[in-house]
């Protein structure tokens, strides 16, 4: 299967909210509304396959030394085909590209992203992830998520391609 990696349109995101709003019905990631998604539809970086969204990935930027990669979901008919995988390395490259110095995750599946390189820190590391949206959670006084993060100092940085980019992944 091929898949097109790239920067989301406008006109994804009501892919996008479908998403998004399974995977915060199962109380795994937070919800997004329609105008938030639209007012930061830049933000995301989006898995196309014959035409549809099957999965996407934010990167939020808190500062030259911080960002977050959030949102992260795929198609729960495409989950274990490296999806997620491809997405996240396109939103990694992107991060390095801004010259970040750090990227993390906060999440309820801390392997995936170890596999990715990124290693579990303490969650007070983050305020301002935790001022601006752990705060309005419904899980935030038992919230059992952990904080990946990854550090891009030391990695050779690849640069931001602004072109598609196709993606082999196993079916």
């Amino acid at each position: 299967m091929l898949l097109t990696i790239r920067k989301a349109r406008l006109n994804d995101v009501p892919d996008l909210y479908r998403l998004i709003s399974h995977y915060a019905g199962e109380h795994i990631i937070l919800p997004r509304t329609l105008t938030e998604l639209y007012e930061n539809v830049w933000e995301f970086t989006v898995a196309e396959d014959e035409g549809g969204v099957v999965g996407c990935a934010a990167l939020r930027l808190y500062s030259q030394e911080l960002a977050e990669i959030r949102s992260l979901c795929i198609d729960p008919a495409r989950k274990s085909q490296g999806i997620g995988r491809e997405i996240s390395n396109r939103v990694i490259r992107e991060a390095e590209g801004f010259g970040v110095r750090t990227v993390f995750a906060l999440t309820l599946s801390p392997e995936f992203f170890e596999g990715l390189g990124f290693r579990e820190a303490p969650k007070e590391r983050f305020p301002t992830k935790v001022w601006r949206d752990c705060l309005r959670c419904e899980r935030f006084s038992c919230c059992n998520e952990k904080a990946m993060t990854l550090d891009l100092v030391d990695r050779p940085a690849e640069g931001v391609e602004s072109a598609p980019e196709a993606a082999e992944v196993s079916s």
